[in-house]
């Protein structure tokens, strides 16, 4: 069985440079190590400007700080994407539908790490 992922490991990464939540909150242009605190203890969720700023001074992506976290909105989406496909399959079949059901498919297969969806040509 695997192992669950924390929601984050904002402290981990902290500590194994040696910064101090104090230090951390001020690369953050935090006022106090509170915040700093909610953050490693999952009790607020960071902005995107702040998760950016956390990549940064870690030296980490946010899919590893977030993995936790990250993990179960992967595993929600694809369940929806997996919804979606069979909703489209079962609707009449055009070039339009086809793509993006193949899209679908390949997301939820794990096809590419980045799937893109191409606009369809016009006409």
């Amino acid at each position: 069985m695997p192992t669950q992922k924390l929601d984050n490991y904002l402290q981990t990464f902290r500590k194994t440079h040696g910064f101090t939540q104090r230090e951390v909150a001020f690369l953050l242009g935090c006022h106090d190590a509170a915040k700093v605190s909610r953050y490693e203890h999952s009790k607020r969720i960071p902005t995107l400007d702040t998760l950016f700023a956390y990549e940064t001074i870690l030296g980490t992506s946010a899919r590893e700080l977030f993995a936790g976290i990250q993990e179960r909105a992967q595993r929600r989406a694809l369940q929806r994407v997996r919804l979606l496909q069979r909703r489209l399959e079962r609707q009449a079949k055009n070039p339009a539908l086809a793509r993006k059901v193949d899209f679908l498919r390949a997301v939820a297969e794990g096809g590419s790490d980045e799937p893109r969806y191409e606009a369809l040509p016009k006409a």
